[in-house]
C-alpha cells in the first residue's frame, strides 16, 4: 500500500460536515485506504474564518485562503466543497477544479439542482468525476442506489420524504399534539433548524433535492423551476389530528414522475404536505430521517431509509464519493451522457387526478357549510368525507373534507369560488393523499 500514489485532497468549507469528514478519514484511514486501493491524503484546507476554533487539530494541514488556487496546484489530485450556496464561492471552485482536471465532490444540493447539467457538461468534456452524494439524502446512498443499481430499470415513480426538519417538526407534532411554531423553536434549539428555518420549512430543500433525483430517474435535464412547491409552516395541530382519525399521518413529500404517454405528458414534480396511509412504510418515518421510494418497471418498488443530515452521515457519503474517486469508478454524473438527457415540458398539475384533504377555517353562523358543498358541486368535485369541529382550540369552526378522486384543477376551482366569501377565516389548505 506504501509504494501505492496516495489520492492527494483539498477540503474547502469546515463547517459541520467539513470537519466530519476529516474526522471519518482519520478514525477510518487503514480501512478506507483499503477499500480505495489507495491512501487519501487530506493536503490543504480552506474555509471563510481561520481563527475560529472548530474542536480538532488541523495543523497538519496547509490552510489556504485562496480557495480557486487549490484547483490550480499539482500536488493535489481531487477538491471537496462543503462551502454550500447555489452560487458564489462553490460555483466559481466546481468550474475551477473542472477546467483543471480535477475531479470535484461536493455535498451542495442547491448548486447541483441549479447548475448540475452544464456541471456534468463540463465534468464529461475533460472526462473527470462530478460526485455528489452527500446532495440527496445525507447518509442514504439513494444516488448511487438509483444510478447504479436501477440502472436497467425504466423508473415510473420516485418519491419520498427529503428534508430532516420538516419531518421532525411534523412527527413531532403528531407524538406530542404540539403546534407548529412551538414545535419549529424546540427544532432549532436542538439543531435541526436554522435561526432562519425558510429554506426548509418552505420546501425549497426538498425541492432542489426532487430535482435531482427526477434528473437520475428519468434521463431528462434538471428542471428546479418546474417543481411546484408549498412547505409545511401552515399545517396544523387540527390537521395532524384530522389525519389520524382518517388512518394517516401528514409527512412532506417530494413526488416526482415522467409521463409520455397518455393526456398528463411531461414532468411532474411536486414538493407538498401529503396525507400518507398508516401502513405505509413512508408513515414510519420519524425524526430527522430522510426516506426516498423508487419504482421501477423490473425491480419493483425499492426503499432507502436513513440519517439525511448531520455530520456522520453526510460525511460518510462524502468519503464513499472520494473512494470512487480514488478508484477511478465513475461515469456521467446523471447516469448517462448529458447530451443525451432530455428535456421535458411541465406536466399540467391540473390534471392529475387524486384524492385530497381539504381543510378550512370558517366562522360559526348558519349557512356556511351550504355555502362551501355549492362550491364544491358547482366545480364538480365530490366529497367523500366531511367533518366539522368546533373551535377547540382553533379561531372559528374547522371543516376538514376529503375528496373523491378528482383533477386538481376541479379542486382548485372550487377555492376560487369560495374567494372573498367573508365566511373564511383564512386560506384554505389543501394536502394530497398518497395512494
Amino acid at each position: 500500500m506504501n509504494a501505492v500514489k496516495p489520492l492527494r485532497l483539498a477540503i474547502v468549507g469546515l463547517g459541520t460536515v467539513g470537519l466530519g469528514v476529516i474526522r471519518l478519514l482519520r478514525e477510518n484511514h487503514a480501512l478506507i485506504a483499503r477499500r480505495a486501493g489507495r491512501p487519501i491524503e487530506v493536503v490543504a484546507i480552506s474555509a471563510r474564518d481561520r481563527s475560529r476554533d472548530r474542536g480538532i487539530d488541523l495543523t497538519p494541514y496547509e490552510w489556504v485562503d485562496d480557495m480557486g488556487s487549490l484547483a490550480m496546484r499539482d500536488d493535489i489530485d481531487a477538491i471537496v466543497e462543503l462551502i454550500g450556496g447555489a452560487d458564489g464561492p462553490a460555483l466559481t471552485l466546481a468550474r475551477q477544479a473542472l477546467a483543471q482536471r480535477k475531479p470535484f465532490v461536493t455535498a451542495n444540493k442547491a448548486m447541483i439542482a441549479h447548475h448540475g447539467l452544464a456541471l456534468a457538461r463540463e465534468a464529461e468534456a475533460v472526462d473527470v468525476a462530478l460526485k455528489y452524494e452527500a446532495a440527496v439524502a445525507g447518509g442514504v446512498p439513494v444516488i448511487k442506489g438509483v444510478r447504479e443499481g436501477l440502472a436497467a430499470n425504466r423508473i415510473e415513480r420516485v418519491y419520498g420524504i427529503l428534508n430532516g426538519t420538516c419531518n421532525f417538526i411534523l412527527s413531532t407534532m403528531e407524538n406530542e399534539g404540539r403546534d407548529f411554531d412551538d414545535v419549529l423553536k424546540d427544532a432549532q434549539a436542538k439543531g435541526f433548524a436554522e435561526a432562519d428555518p425558510s429554506f426548509d420549512i418552505d420546501g425549497i430543500d426538498a425541492g432542489h433535492k426532487l430535482s435531482i433525483l427526477a434528473s437520475l430517474c428519468f434521463g431528462t435535464e434538471i428542471d428546479f423551476g418546474s417543481v411546484d412547491i408549498t412547505g409545511i409552516r401552515h399545517v396544523i395541530a387540527a390537521d395532524i389530528r384530522e389525519a389520524e382519525a382518517l388512518g394517516y399521518c401528514i409527512r412532506l413529500i417530494g413526488l416526482a414522475e415522467c409521463d409520455e404517454e397518455g393526456q398528463n405528458i411531461g414532468l411532474f414534480q411536486r414538493v407538498h404536505p401529503t396525507l400518507i396511509p398508516l401502513d405505509h412504510p413512508l408513515a414510519h418515518v420519524d425524526g430527522a430521517l430522510n426516506a426516498v421510494v423508487a419504482e421501477g418497471n423490473f425491480v419493483g418498488r425499492l426503499f432507502f431509509q436513513g440519517a439525511g443530515a448531520g455530520a456522520g452521515p453526510t460525511a460518510s457519503a462524502v468519503v464513499a464519493d472520494i473512494i470512487d474517486v480514488a478508484r477511478d469508478e465513475y461515469g456521467p454524473a446523471f447516469a448517462m451522457p448529458a447530451e443525451w438527457l432530455q428535456r421535458q415540458v411541465k406536466a399540467d398539475a391540473g390534471q392529475r387526478v387524486g384524492r385530497s384533504y381539504l381543510r378550512l377555517r370558517v366562522k360559526d353562523r348558519p349557512g356556511v357549510l351550504a355555502e362551501i358543498t355549492a362550491a364544491m358541486r358547482d366545480a364538480g368535485v365530490s366529497i367523500e368525507s366531511l367533518i366539522q369541529r368546533g373551535p377547540d382550540g382553533v379561531e372559528g369552526v374547522l371543516i376538514a373534507i376529503v375528496t373523491h378522486a378528482t383533477e386538481q384543477a376541479r379542486i382548485d376551482d372550487s377555492f376560487l369560488r369560495l374567494a372573498g366569501s367573508d365566511s373564511l377565516i383564512d386560506t384554505p389548505m389543501v394536502m394530497h393523499i398518497l395512494d
